[in-house]
C-alpha cells in the first residue's frame, strides 16, 4: 500500500487555481507547543509559542557570528531565536532562552522551522499501527485548551 503525503503549500495552491478557485493566504506565523517547555529563572513554564516564516537574512545574518564559526551548531540556536516570535510570556526571545530548552523541545523546533520552510506547512500523514488508516496530523502541537 503506498503512502499518502500531505501537499505541500506550492502545491495545494497550484491545485485551487486549476480548480478555477484561488489558493489560500500565505500563513507566515505558525502557533506550536513545546512538548516539554521552556522554565524561566523565575520558575515558570512556557509552552506554547510563534514561529515565523524565516527570511533570507535570518540564515545568512548568522553565519557571520563568531560563535557560529567557532561551533557550527550554534547556528540553529541563533537561527531558532530570530523566528520565534513568541514563547509564553518571554521577552525577549535571544540566544539564551533557546540555549535553555530541553533537548527534546529544541529537536521539535527544528522539525517545526523544516516543515514550515521546506514544505510549507506543520501537517504529516501517519499510519495507525493497528488498523493502517492513514491520516494526516498537525505536528505543531495542540493549543492549551483546544482538542
Amino acid at each position: 500500500m503506498g503512502r499518502a503525503r500531505a501537499p505541500s503549500a506550492v502545491e495545494a495552491a497550484a491545485a485551487a487555481l486549476e480548480a478555477g478557485g484561488t489558493p489560500e493566504p500565505l500563513r507566515t506565523e505558525f502557533p506550536f507547543v513545546l512538548p516539554r517547555g521552556y522554565v524561566d529563572d523565575s520558575g515558570q513554564l512556557h509552552r506554547a509559542g510563534v514561529m515565523r516564516l524565516a527570511t533570507a537574512r535570518d540564515e545568512i545574518l548568522p553565519l557571520r557570528d563568531p560563535r557560529v564559526r567557532q561551533t557550527e551548531a550554534y547556528l540553529t540556536v541563533i537561527l531558532l531565536s530570530r523566528v520565534i516570535t513568541r514563547l509564553g510570556t518571554v521577552d525577549p526571545i535571544n540566544p539564551a532562552v533557546i540555549e535553555g530548552l530541553f533537548a527534546t523541545d529544541l529537536a521539535f523546533l527544528q522539525d517545526l522551522y523544516k516543515r514550515i520552510n521546506q514544505e510549507g506547512h506543520t501537517h504529516a500523514t501517519v499510519t495507525c499501527p493497528s488498523c493502517e488508516h492513514e491520516f494526516v496530523v498537525d505536528v505543531a502541537g495542540d493549543v492549551e485548551g483546544r482538542s
